[in-house]
């Protein structure tokens, strides 16, 4: 750890230096984020997965600062261009931007033909422009024309000059920084439909005149415009007014009206538009790009985050079934572990239309595997099949529901869909993951990217690089916040618990399976090649129900079960009879046990885990049904008000599945007040706005319904 990198994220994120300090200390010893977070509040002073996140992210970015500044530093110095006052500035400067900028007029740089013009011998030419004292330029140019040099007359003398010149205006600190303020102020995004692609770039007609600031550009129409330019459908630009840039480039650089000063004029609009515009523009495009990522990853995340936090149904047997018409519904039958026990598929739907023998076939498995809810995808023919099965007469204790199935055919296909069902197809192991995701959503929806989720805004077009970091972050947290089941979890599960990996998880699984569920936490120091480091890191996260330590359910660490049997024992209980005892646990004075580095923070966790061990932070599952009648876009029309599932969140609205096979948007505008707290999941009323078949498109609005939606 570097102390004067951890005192600058200190001040700049203003946080405490020791917090800063013991995160990074913790960091260095492999401490995973959500280990340090739950179980060293004491060293952090109690701060929370995110601050530590910043913390590790910002003193990345400083450290990578500091070690271009050494490379810069040791190319100006091989080359004999390091003074002292370059020396200082390098040293001093406050961002890669301003680094690179201090750095472009020395940087090692192809033939330009400022650098053609530099070996003809005429930069003295352009410092003798430059001071502007109204000279005749042509009475300048003759002593640099020389036919040896490649300078025939003094018109290409003067040219030569001027292109020094612009290139030095193009790379001066001063003006950079004033075109930087310039083009984030002031620059419009436009964007043009390119010539003949009007029809083949239909979905790309709102830009096909457009124009708005740049800076405050939402992110959905910054990634669509930039879609539709790597798709060449547009053509794009992102600049300010060019009299404005040129005005403020002439208050730098222009000092007089004579001749000379005309020519300086000059190379001033040559320097602009061929050099400085072009590279402005692409910072600010990239500038434009990354906020655009962020804006969508975070929205993306926070979506993903809440499927994953899904309300599982918990332990139930359950029948599954994978809707279809033509090719069949495809179903399942899983215990309440999730184990396959049954498939098969029936026909219920045209073009069979055998829905007396598709009944038969549905009670006869409802009954002969004790089936106490049935898991409906919503893909195509999902309304018709869970209307078929409402209609069987099925005792009313069975629970009957639709599942998002998005992503099923993603798992069905995959590597983990392989090892777990080598011996069914995909149509079987789409149905299982459906009932799966009813049982523990969680469990089920880390076997598969989650940009297959379905829940993103312009995935495909952000740094993939850092959607993908920001997601596994979301599903660390939620697998996090969750726990696991240590005799039960996939691979899939434990490779995302602090400390494991894949090939850790593997070990696991595998002794798992040859000596039987694990009795207790500690037996996992048994599993080759997992040493006491990956057990603190692991451990707490991990439950293990039914074994003769009731802690080992809990969130409480197994370095912290010395504590409880203290408390245990000087109330003259059980640790067994402490977590059943409300009683008990209220007679206990948290100070009492204070000691090394157990200070009120862990002992207040461990109090709340002794009350709720192994709390789930998911809500309660609640039985839904869309509106019976409406299951295709024809039965709608404008002013019906229908129950809807909220499907995605982006930054233009709200997607909400009513059950039709196409979900509607709730344009931003037609949100409630309250819309910053919908979310995935949520269950909502809205009113049909607008039906537009040719284009498959439904409006939908919840203005009217705020205070009618549910949680």
């Amino acid at each position: 750890m570097n102390a004067h990198i951890a005192q600058r994220v200190s001040q700049e994120l203003k946080i405490s230096p020791s917090s800063v300090e013991a995160v990074l200390s913790l960091l260095e010893q492999d401490a995973t984020v959500p280990f340090i977070a739950r179980y060293r509040k004491e060293a952090t002073g109690s701060l929370d997965e995110e601050v530590i996140f910043a913390i590790k992210e910002r003193y990345a970015r400083i450290e990578e600062l500091e070690a271009r500044k050494k490379a810069v530093l040791s190319s100006l110095e091989e080359r004999n261009l390091l003074s002292a006052e370059l020396g200082e500035k390098v040293r001093n400067a406050p961002s890669l931007t301003v680094l690179e900028d201090i750095y472009l007029p020395f940087r090692p740089k192809r033939r330009t033909r400022a650098s053609v013009a530099e070996e003809k011998g005429l930069a003295p030419l352009a410092g003798q422009l430059l001071l502007q004292k109204g000279s005749d330029p042509a009475v300048l140019a003759l002593p640099f024309v020389s036919e040896e040099k490649g300078v025939p007359s003094g018109e290409e003398a003067l040219q030569g000059a001027l292109d020094i010149i612009a290139e030095r205006i193009s790379e001066d600190g001063e003006a950079r920084r004033k075109m930087r303020l310039l083009f984030g102020k002031r620059g419009k995004i436009r964007s043009s439909v390119a010539k003949g692609k009007e029809e083949e770039g239909a979905n790309f007609r709102d830009y096909f005149a457009w124009e708005e600031p740049a800076a405050p550009a939402p992110s959905h129409r910054v990634l669509a415009m930039f879609r539709g330019e790597k798709e060449k459908i547009l053509s794009l630009s992102v600049l300010p007014p060019e009299d404005e840039a040129l005005r403020a480039l002439r208050e730098i650089f222009l000092h007089g009206s004579g001749p000379d000063s005309i020519l300086v004029d000059r190379a001033i609009v040559d320097g602009y538009r061929r050099l400085l515009a072009p590279s402005m523009e692409t910072e600010l495009r990239n500038a434009l790009k990354k906020k655009a990522d962020r804006e969508a990853i975070s929205v993306f995340a926070g979506n993903v985050r809440e499927v994953l936090l899904a309300p599982p149904l918990g332990p139930k047997n359950i029948l599954a079934v994978d809707p279809g018409f033509r090719t069949g519904c495809k179903f399942v039958c899983l215990n309440r572990q999730g184990d396959l026990l049954h498939h098969g598929v029936i026909y219920p739907h045209p073009p069979r239309g055998d829905k007396k023998g598709s009944a038969e076939i549905i009670r006869r498995a409802a009954e002969e595997y004790g089936i106490e809810a049935i898991a409906v995808g919503n893909g195509t023919a999902g309304r018709e099949t869970e209307r078929f099965l409402r209609e069987l007469g099925l005792p009313s204790s069975i629970i009957i529901t639709m599942v998002n199935e998005s992503g099923a055919s993603v798992y069905s296909a995959s590597e983990t869909a392989r090892r777990e069902f080598p011996d069914h197809d995909l149509t079987v192991r789409g149905a299982v993951s459906i009932g799966r995701r009813l049982l523990d959503p969680l469990a089920e929806l880390v076997k598969i990217d989650p940009k297959s989720i379905g829940v993103g805004q312009y995935q495909h077009d952000v740094d993939q690089k850092e959607l993908k970091k920001a997601l596994d972050t979301v599903v660390e947290f939620c697998v996090h916040a969750v726990g696991v089941d240590l005799n039960t979890a996939s691979l899939e599960l434990l490779s995302s618990v602090s400390g494991l990996g894949q090939s850790t998880a593997g070990r696991i699984i595998r002794y798992r399976e040859a000596n039987g569920p694990f009795p207790t936490r500690k037996e996992l120091l048994n599993v080759p090649r997992l040493g006491p480091k990956t057990f603190e890191q692991a451990a707490g996260f991990l439950r293990v129900s039914g074994g003769p330590d009731p802690l080992d359910r809990s969130a409480v660490h197994p370095e912290r079960y010395p504590i409880v049997e203290r408390m245990a024992a000087d109330l003259g209980c059980t640790v067994s009879e402490l977590m059943k005892d409300p009683e008990k646990r209220s007679r206990i004075d948290p100070q009492r046990y204070i000691s090394g580095d157990a200070g009120l923070p862990t002992l207040t966790d461990i109090l709340a885990e002794l009350e709720r061990p192994g709390r789930d932070p998911r809500q309660t599952f609640e039985i839904y049904s869309f509106t019976e009648g409406i299951e295709k876009i024809d039965d709608l029309s404008p002013g019906m008000t229908l129950p809807g599932v909220v499907t995605n969140i982006t930054s233009f609205g709200a997607f909400v599945d009513i059950g039709v096979h196409q979900d509607g948007l709730v344009h931003r505008k037609h949100l409630p007040g309250a819309a910053s707290g919908l979310r995935p999941g949520q269950r909502v009323e809205v009113s049909v706005l607008d039906v537009d078949l040719a284009r498959n498109r439904i409006a939908l609005s919840m203005k009217g319904h705020g205070g009618r939606n549910g949680k």
